[in-house]
């Protein structure tokens, strides 16, 4: 039995819409009365037949916050390639402004943080927003001192 339904469902002609009342599909085409989905070419933007549409199966992602911190990152490896190259002086205190004169940081940064990559064996005075542990010793071996502003100690 299952097999003639099959060959019947195979041989079923396609529907031809819009052929007269008497087709029971003629006039609107069984696309009911006026609105947008009755009309010819128009496609309801990310609309997916009921399923989920993808902009809303993605979660959100990213925050870009207005007030953010622009925080400059230098190495004490690049810091002595700095002083070697005398593009900063060693015997002033260096620290926010001294980078910004030099050009070396975008006017736009307002904060730095030191870190200690690389060799260092100058003896320097320098004022940073923020350290890390090892690049303070490090400065601290080679004899110079470093503050950081704003701390809470």
């Amino acid at each position: 039995m299952t097999y003639l339904n099959t060959l019947n469902n195979i041989k079923t002609k396609k529907i031809r819409v819009g052929r007269g009342i008497g087709s029971g599909k003629g006039k609107t085409s069984g696309r009911g009365v006026k609105g947008q989905k009755s009309r010819s070419g128009v496609a309801i933007k990310s609309f997916e037949g009921g399923q989920m549409p993808l902009y809303r199966r993605l979660p959100k992602r990213g925050f870009n916050s207005l007030n953010k911190d622009s925080i400059a990152v230098i190495n004490l490896g690049d810091l002595q390639k700095l002083i070697d190259t005398k593009k900063i002086s060693a015997e002033l205190k260096i620290n926010i402004d001294t980078f910004k004169k030099s050009k070396l940081f975008k006017k736009s940064i307002h904060k730095f943080k030191v870190l200690s990559n690389g060799d260092f064996k100058s003896k320097i005075d320098i004022e940073a927003d923020y350290s890390s542990k090892t690049a303070k010793e490090k400065i601290e071996k080679a004899g110079g001192q470093i503050t950081i502003k704003n701390q809470s100690k």
